[in-house]
């Protein structure tokens, strides 16, 4: 059994030798405990809501019935999801992933949208158990953001999130329009893998433009006034990656070059796989014909997946992170196509 194989090397004495070796050793047996907890849960939970049943109804009591059956129900949702998530094989499924959210044109409501797509998928990692970091920020005049790096760290995070790719429209009643008229915003999303030293990924010096400034935000005086945000811009692709998390800049260019071979990787990935679309989405105008998703919550409430057609009126659980329905079925149309 690969578990006790894996518990047996755990063990060793030599395993801490080689670190990355080991950090993904370690990544993979817990893994491989959480798949079987879950497993057992899910069979537990099964049996004992079933035995429920039977009793409620040899009682004849229709209320506990009612609520094992809900809970029933509950337990296929989340056996969809494991089901889903034992098929994410491609080549960088199970790896971490950096999220670039980037307001369109619109000023400040553009940007307000951006921060709650930002919050939006902040809220589904910490639901998820997901580690996050927030890597580079540029906030909007007066509210909001004009972008946001985020990574989002764990098993399977770029699986689940890459079908996020492209560009998301709102419609709402704006609260920075004092005639209370109705405003159309759009917010593109680039969802990539982190790559680790087993892909080589080569960036010509001669090819890159460098920037330094200020990083803003949060970080104390140092950061503040001294240069140490890093920007990359990539001459032959045009890819972007900014850095501002480190009061070091040295250490903030290496985690955006390493940004910027995620990208590089990815759109190779992306033409290998021929599903460039999703990608390219958040590569041109911010607007209408890109959009994959709409959110509306104005005249009515409801979000829809362009792709998939799953919609939904619950449109505030959905911007609290509740974007499972989206996820699975976008994931569930790629594995049936």
């Amino acid at each position: 059994m690969r578990l006790s194989e894996l518990n047996s090397l755990s063990e060793s004495p030599t395993l801490w030798d080689k670190p990355e070796a080991a950090q993904k050793l370690l990544q993979e047996r817990n893994a491989l405990e959480k798949a079987i907890a879950d497993v057992r849960t899910l069979e537990r939970g099964i049996t004992d809501n079933a035995e429920l049943i039977e009793l409620a109804d040899a009682e004849g009591d229709a209320a506990v019935a009612a609520e094992a059956e809900a809970a029933l129900a509950g337990l296929g949702k989340i056996a969809r999801a494991r089901q889903l998530e034992t098929m994410l094989s491609g080549e960088a499924d199970k790896n971490d992933c950096y999220i670039d959210i980037n307001a369109g044109a619109g000023g400040t409501e553009a940007q307000d949208w951006a921060e709650m797509l930002l919050r939006m998928y902040l809220r589904w990692a910490e639901q998820h158990g997901y580690k996050l970091a927030e890597l580079d920020r540029t906030d909007g005049d007066g509210a909001g953001i004009k972008s946001a790096t985020i990574q989002v760290s764990g098993l399977n995070a770029y699986g689940w999130l890459k079908s996020e790719a492209g560009v998301h429209r709102l419609v709402r009643i704006s609260p920075f329009d004092s005639n209370a008229k109705r405003h159309t915003s759009f917010s593109s999303v680039w969802v990539y893998p982190v790559i680790d030293d087993s892909i080589e990924i080569t960036v010509d010096e001669k090819d890159l433009r460098i920037d330094t400034y200020r990083a803003q935000g949060a970080g104390g005086q140092h950061v503040n006034k001294t240069e140490s945000a890093v920007r990359f811009t990539h001459i032959p692709t045009g890819i972007v990656v900014a850095c501002q998390v480190d009061r070091s800049q040295h250490r903030n260019r290496a985690t955006a070059m390493q940004m910027l071979k995620a990208k590089l990787y990815e759109a190779e990935l992306k033409k290998r796989e021929l599903a460039a679309n999703a990608t390219e989405a958040g590569k041109t105008d911010i607007g209408w014909g890109h959009q994959i998703r709409s959110y509306v919550l104005h005249p009515y409430q409801m979000v829809k997946d362009l792709r998939t057609e799953v919609e939904t009126s619950q449109s505030q659980a959905v911007l609290d992170g509740d974007i499972d329905m989206f996820l699975e079925a976008s994931l569930a149309a790629k594995l049936a196509g």
